[in-house]
């Protein structure tokens, strides 16, 4: 026996002792609380789906704009409230126009009016959705403003404020939305009803279903967001809210109600973050209707076709698959990098503890569900050595106990993926009936295998980024840094030299930061590629 497998069996020994074996078991555990989360979700989203379909069997064809087709009658729409939504944009990308789109004809049947607000003049986003709205401007009543650039919290919420400043004096609701946000005709609609129904809802969000471009990186940003899906799938009362989505009071913007407008400008860095927080504060109701689940497409430019010209570099299909690895990493990295930084920022002494205690959990809890499988391959590659004869004496005695904790595991696994895959079906389902018109969507196009690396390269990742916003306490979001200083942005640093060694586009979305009237920015793969990488290497100076 080699040295190797020497040390191959006394690990696989050593992780068969009590403390391993928990560790095992708990990964298994995770895996089917996850999988009864999913279940759950899915029988919310389910029950809406039943709920539209007895509405059809009765008459109702409409019953994607509403359950109550005495609602859509011309009278009761003239008494609908007015709805101001505002849209903070930053850079232009493939799907932006289809979205712009999607939110602009909504068949919400009151005044309306459309707010896309823009840091500047040249901005991608400026030209393009001025080209959209010229296309509709007999329509829709929707125009563009420039708020210039934030100087005391991010830029995202200067957007947002500017366009509440500049909404008209008689709207009743602001619906702010991100601008790769893809609504449904009946969404405004849903949301403005629910409303009107309780008026002691603070905000009403949704979440997105994210329909992955075919790339690892992309996978990443599925699996990330489906556990927190199910906070979002209740059908009412959540505690969780997602800045992609929220319907507010105007007034409550106007008379700066529970310090709204003064706790976002005061260093506000995340919007969702920041609301809850006040919302937590002041014991304000949140809610998530079940219709409120839109279709985000993420960004195809990290397909795997875009690596065809590693293969005029005659490198091995392994390097190949590394590289494609490695990119897709880096770009996960950056947009994971935002994701963890919000826990960073706070209001109150409260809601720090709140994030403490999220980021102690979920940071145990990600290296918790991906230990098992580490333990798992030593068990599977210490039974194929043993099972393989002729390298072993035969006094060596093998047990079968870590074999047996492998099987549990596959089990739980499937059972997650399983509970996974349904409840993306539903939600698939659902946002086809939601909008009837527009191509369906398909669960076809969902890789399993790479779901199931990306459930692993996340969990992987999550707590090391975590780690790395606490101690760096700056982040890089679209080319501009921010600083935090106590739980708010202290700082914030535009330059010619961060704009030009910055990201081209973001991570997200794949939207064109910095070229000119809206057009894609060209540039090789290979200058991509090693601005990727020495983002990895040197993440304080080129986070995105």
């Amino acid at each position: 026996m080699s040295s190797f497998d020497l040390l191959l069996f006394s690990l696989s020994r050593v992780l068969c002792s009590p403390i391993a074996v928990f560790f095992q078991i708990q990964g298994c555990m995770i895996c089917l609380t996850l999988a009864l989360g999913w279940a759950c979700a899915a029988y919310v989203r389910n029950r809406e789906i039943k709920q539209m379909k007895d509405c059809m069997k009765n008459g109702n064809s409409f019953s994607f704009l509403s359950h109550d087709i005495n609602e859509l009658e011309h009278s009761y729409q003239l008494n609908l409230p007015r709805v101001t939504v505002i849209m903070p944009l930053k850079g232009f990308g493939e799907h932006n126009l289809h979205n712009w789109r999607s939110q602009i004809t909504s068949l919400y049947g009151g005044p309306i009016e459309f707010l896309f607000v823009v840091e500047s003049i040249e901005d991608p986003a400026y030209h393009a959705v001025s080209r959209l709205i010229a296309e509709f401007e007999d329509h829709v009543d929707a125009k563009v403003v420039v708020a210039d650039l934030s100087t005391t919290c991010s830029q995202k919420i200067h957007n947002q404020l500017v366009g509440v400043e500049t909404m008209h004096k008689d709207s009743k609701y602001v619906l702010f939305l991100d601008d790769d946000v893809r609504l449904h005709p009946g969404s405004i609609g849903a949301l403005t009803r629910e409303m009107e129904k309780n008026p002691e809802i603070f905000i009403q969000t949704g979440y997105p279903l994210d329909l992955p471009s075919g790339s690892l990186g992309s996978y990443c940003i599925y699996e990330y967001h489906m556990p927190c899906s199910m906070g979002f799938a209740t059908g009412g009362k959540t505690f969780f809210l997602w800045g992609g989505c929220m319907m507010m009071h105007a007034d409550d913007f106007r008379q700066d109600r529970y310090g709204v407008v003064s706790g976002l400008k005061d260093g506000g860095y995340s919007d969702d973050m920041t609301l809850a927080a006040i919302s937590g504060a002041h014991k304000r109701l949140i809610t998530s209707p079940p219709v409120a689940v839109f279709p985000h497409p993420l960004a195809s430019d990290l397909n795997f076709g875009r690596f065809v010209i590693i293969s005029h570099l005659k490198l091995c299909f392994f390097a190949y698959l590394m590289i494609y690895f490695l990119f897709n990493v880096c770009r996960y990295w950056n947009y994971l990098r935002k994701q963890t930084f919000v826990l960073e920022s706070y209001t109150t002494n409260v809601n720090w503890i709140m994030n403490r205690a999220l980021f102690t959990t979920h940071c145990y809890l990600s290296w918790g569900f991906v230990a098992p499988y580490v333990m798992a391959m030593i068990h599977v590659a210490a039974a194929l050595r043993f099972y393989n004869k002729e390298f072993f004496p035969e006094e060596i005695t093998y047990s079968s106990g870590g074999l047996l904790l492998v099987t549990i595991l596959a089990i739980c696994t499937l059972v997650e993926l399983l509970s996974m895959w349904n409840l993306t079906r539903i939600e698939v389902q659902l946002c086809n009936m939601l909008s009837p018109e527009a191509p369906q969507l398909s669960l076809a196009s969902y890789n399993w295998c790479l779901v199931f690396i990306a459930m692993l390269v996340d969990n992987f990742l999550y707590p090391v980024s975590a780690f790395r916003s606490h101690f760096s306490q700056s982040i890089n979001w679209s080319g501009i840094r921010y600083y935090l200083k106590d739980g708010k942005i202290s700082k914030i640093e535009r330059t010619q030299r961060s704009k030009d060694m910055g990201p081209v586009f973001t991570d997200l979305g794949g939207k064109h930061l910095y070229g000119k009237k809206g057009m894609p920015t060209r540039g090789s793969f290979l200058s991509s590629l090693s601005r990727s990488l020495a983002q990895w290497h040197q993440p304080k100076k080129f986070d995105n």
